[in-house]
This record gives C-alpha cells, sequence and structure tokens, in this order.
C-alpha cells in the first residue's frame, strides 16, 4: 500500500502515509480493508483531476516562446525566477504551462497577486484561455481555475489553479504550516516587495527543504531579480521580453 501513496494528493499522501505509518504490530482485516478503501478514494481524487486538465494552448505572446526553456528551468529546479516587464504574458501563461508540466494534479497551482482585483481579474483571463468556468461547482466536480480574495472565495480542494492575494496565502500558512494543499507556487510581482511578499518569501525559504516536492517560481520585472535568485541559494533566472507596440 505504502507505493500506491506516491499517486495520491499530497496530502492525501501524508494523512494516509501517517495512518500506515500507526499500524505497527497485529492489525486487523477489518482496519487494512478500510485503509486501502480509503487509498482508492484518493486515487479517484487524482483521476478526476487528471481528467479535469482541459486542452491547453497559448496566445503568441513572448513567455509563449519560451515556454520550453521555462518548463525545462522549473523540472530542473525547485525555485526559477522569472523577469520580464508588462505585456510579456508571464502572469497567465505561467500557470498554463505548469498545468501542461502535469503540475497541479497532486496539489494546486497557487498563483498569488499584491492586489484583489487582479487575482480575479487573471483568474479570468486564464480561465476563459481555457475555456472553462471560472470558480467551483461541487456539482460538476474538479474545476480548473478559481480565486480566493479577501469575502469571496471561488476556490476550493477540487481548483486546479488557483489565484489568490499575497495576504491569503500568508493566513494559510497558520493553518497548514507545510502547504501541502499546493504542489507549485507562483509569487507573482515580487518586485513590489510589501510586507506580505517578504515574509512569504522568508517562510518558503525555511520549507522548501522540508518540501522537496514543492516547486516556486517567483516573478519580477527586470528590476534586480539577482536579489531573488540569490535568496535562494543561487535559483536561476529566466528573462522574458516584454511586448512592444508601435507608437
Amino acid at each position: 500500500m505504502r507505493a500506491r501513496l506516491d499517486g495520491l494528493t499530497i496530502r492525501d499522501a501524508a494523512r494516509l502515509g501517517r495512518r500506515l505509518k500507526s499500524m505497527r504490530g497485529p492489525v486487523s482485516p477489518a482496519k487494512i480493508q478500510d485503509l486501502a478503501g480509503q487509498i482508492s478514494a484518493a486515487e479517484a481524487v487524482v483521476a478526476a483531476r487528471i481528467a479535469a486538465v482541459p486542452e491547453i494552448t497559448y496566445p503568441d505572446l513572448p513567455v509563449s516562446e519560451l515556454r520550453g526553456e521555462l518548463a525545462a528551468a522549473i523540472s530542473g529546479h525547485q525555485v526559477v525566477v522569472v523577469a520580464g516587464e508588462t505585456g510579456s504574458g508571464k502572469t497567465t501563461q505561467l500557470p498554463k504551462i505548469c498545468l501542461e508540466m502535469g503540475r497541479g494534479v497532486r496539489g494546486i497551482i497557487g498563483h498569488t497577486q499584491p492586489r484583489r482585483l487582479a487575482a480575479r481579474t487573471v483568474a479570468e483571463r486564464i480561465a476563459d484561455e481555457l475555456g472553462s468556468p471560472l470558480g467551483t461547482d461541487r456539482r460538476v466536480g474538479v474545476s480548473p481555475v478559481g480565486y480566493t480574495v479577501r469575502f469571496t472565495d471561488q476556490a476550493g480542494d477540487r481548483t486546479l489553479i488557483k489565484l489568490m492575494t499575497d495576504g491569503i496565502l500568508l493566513a494559510e500558512v497558520q493553518r497548514d504550516r507545510r502547504l501541502l494543499r499546493y504542489d507549485t507556487l507562483i509569487i507573482d510581482e515580487a518586485h513590489e516587495r510589501s510586507l506580505n511578499v517578504d515574509f512569504l518569501l522568508g517562510y518558503l525559504h525555511q520549507l522548501l527543504p522540508r518540501r522537496p516536492d514543492l516547486k516556486v517560481i517567483i516573478t519580477s520585472a527586470t528590476i534586480e531579480p539577482q536579489r531573488f535568485a540569490a535568496h535562494f541559494g543561487g535559483a536561476p533566472i529566466v528573462e522574458v521580453s516584454g511586448r512592444t507596440y508601435p507608437g
């Protein structure tokens, strides 16, 4: 049964792993059957998440041209810094690149924004590009894209990509110290250097050694991205040119 845990969501694997570890000595067949049933149910959750991944296409944006390089960097490193100006497409396309890589299945792709309006509008844009409804509806199962801001929660355990303010993610740390709901975190617009972002980056620096499965992507304008890379021990920097328009 232990081998089956690797195919579950990160949170279910941790929960059922603890239960399996506690089953020492003689164990009744009923307890073994109950645990096997819970693992089967957890496997069905992952299957539903995989089935909910929509077809992914990319608009003509600078970041789209670099998606192979970005995917390779994310696969090979726990932390990646993406530097690019407004218009490069990094905000809307990075979560789609992660989803295409298979992220978002064992955990949610969490995507933070500095402001509530940005979290909602980015979620709307990504959902539109994926051709999927926005938010959660328990009657229809897994929802590819949702968002959570103060006083509004349109995301849940069935969400694949979750937009939120950095304050929402910071609050979640109080309830889930290892952030087991997530397999990927995108900290967007980190160059704005709010207190929330600074606290998050400091906390993630401490958390990552205990969560080797967690990927962190930090996006910034091209203003000193080296500082973020240095904070995480020399993380690679992928630079994306901004789109220019004729005057």
